[in-house]
């Protein structure tokens, strides 16, 4: 029997072990949004800290100014083994509304959703509790087997990942040396469908901008003042409509600087995976792509930029009729960004934009949201490759290289404060719940999520 065949034969043999140890887990109502919740989410700290030394990693709690992180190191089977960062957070989301859940949020079971298909519930299951107990319990398969992990391997978990992770950034500075290894391992994505394993290789960055149109100095009666009186719901219409032309795309002065077209081999494999337009916008009742026109349904999600209005209100909008021109209009805009763009200049542009539209006689203020840089992952990396064939080893279908269009802020984090590239790879499904009541993780994504780092760790053992 190989270490590796050794080590997946514990992760299954100990299965019911490494469940009851989630569940234990996911009973610490680690809420860190609500200052109430805080001796609970130092609970859920310690917890891992010591789960960690029981499995022999030097594992302590570090203090922040918010909610603790753990941290945690293990040698390898070598002095001179790969060394590699694990990053996944314990905090989970609040639980509100509670009379949506069909079953206690903290109080974990296994719950048959579907033939032939069971899954873990509770709040944390998926977003990250059963994540990175994933890798946990991987660690304890190859401890049992071999006695000692392949890699060297460090831990890092946060508690305020649902929050916004204010201490992180901070923390990362002031411990860089002690978390520096040859690559970030994130677990906190999921999977393309349930036979499918997928790792993450782009992420798209962010630029908000609130802004507010100011006319008159005070709400007009139109009557009295229609057709002569600035209207700013009409201006910021227009000036909203101009972000784009007809073809869908964006019209900011400089807008595609740094976008570089993905690469053929890698539109080609997104279209294998067969996601039409029509289903992809089915599941939310449209048909028709927006955005740029000649493009897939994926590229526009994952690897192409946008500017969307997220929201626009002024005047009267209460119940009724009220005939005013308001005294001014706003709106919420964000920018999906992708390669090498610049959020400053993204967003120096948007008001250029917006300046060069307005009349003489209004005014306009701006609150900034955002502004982080998109982050493009190697597609080839050795650490990528070695991952993907593990992970298509371990599951019924080729692991896929996919785009994601949200950010995750860690890996910025990682490459600019400590210059480690990161792994995505997660096993949580498009059905999971994640931040909605009824939160679940399928017991298979569970089960091989461990087999799955178990294949990982061993692939990664050698340079």
């Amino acid at each position: 029997m190989t270490d590796l065949t050794a080590a997946l034969s514990a992760a299954d043999s100990n299965l019911d072990q490494s469940l009851e140890r989630l569940f234990g887990l996911l009973r610490i109502q680690s809420i860190s949004t609500d200052p109430a919740y805080a001796p609970e989410c130092r609970r859920a700290g310690q917890w891992l800290v010591d789960e960690l030394n029981s499995l022999g990693f030097d594992a302590s709690l570090r203090d922040t100014t918010g909610h603790p992180m753990v941290v945690a190191h293990h040698e390898g089977a070598t002095p001179d083994a790969p060394h590699y960062l694990f990053y996944g957070h314990y905090d989970v989301q609040p639980v509100d509304p509670l009379n949506l859940w069909t079953e206690p949020p903290f109080e974990p079971s296994i719950k048959d959703i579907a033939a032939g298909r069971k899954a873990i519930t509770g709040r944390g299951s998926s977003d990250d509790k059963g994540q990175l107990m994933t890798f946990v319990e991987a660690c304890r398969a190859w401890k049992a087997s071999a006695g000692s992990l392949p890699c060297r391997i460090t831990i890092l978990f946060e508690g305020e990942e649902e929050s916004g992770s204010p201490s992180l950034k901070p923390f990362l500075e002031a411990n860089a040396d002690e978390l520096k290894a040859e690559c970030a391992l994130v677990c906190d994505t999921g999977m393309w469908d349930p036979e499918t394993p997928a790792i993450a290789v782009a992420l798209r960055g962010l630029v908000g901008e609130q802004i507010t149109i100011h006319a008159a100095d005070r709400d007009l009666h139109s009557g009295l003042f229609g057709g002569a009186a600035a209207n700013p719901l009409h201006i910021l219409s227009k000036i909203l409509a101009d972000l784009h032309d007809e073809t869908g795309r964006v019209t900011l002065q400089g807008f595609y600087d740094g976008v570089e077209e993905t690469p053929a081999q890698i539109l080609s494999s997104w279209e294998s995976l067969g996601r039409s337009a029509e289903q992809f916008l089915g599941e939310v009742g449209l048909s028709v792509p927006s955005g740029e026109q000649g493009r897939s349904v994926l590229e526009l999600t994952w690897a192409r930029p946008t500017a969307e209005v997220n929201g626009m209100w002024g005047g009267y909008t209460g119940e009724g009729f009220k005939t005013v021109i308001a005294a001014q209009a706003s709106a919420k805009v964000s920018f999906r960004l992708v390669g090498k763009q610049d959020p400053d200049q993204v967003r120096d542009a948007f008001r250029a934009h917006v300046e060069s539209r307005l009349p003489a006689d209004c005014t306009v203020s701006y609150a900034p949201h955002g502004g982080s840089p998109a982050i493009q992952l190697a597609y080839d990396s050795p650490v990528v490759t070695k991952t993907r064939a593990a992970l298509t080893d371990e599951w019924p279908k080729p692991a896929v290289m996919i785009g994601m269009g949200g950010s995750i802020p860690i890996v910025g984090d990682f490459q600019n404060i400590l210059g480690l590239q990161s792994v995505l790879c997660g096993f949580g499904l498009t059905d999971d719940r994640i931040h909605s009541p009824n939160e679940k993780y399928d017991l298979m994504s569970f089960a091989k999520g461990i087999r799955s780092w178990v294949r990982i760790l061993d692939a990664l053992s050698t340079r």
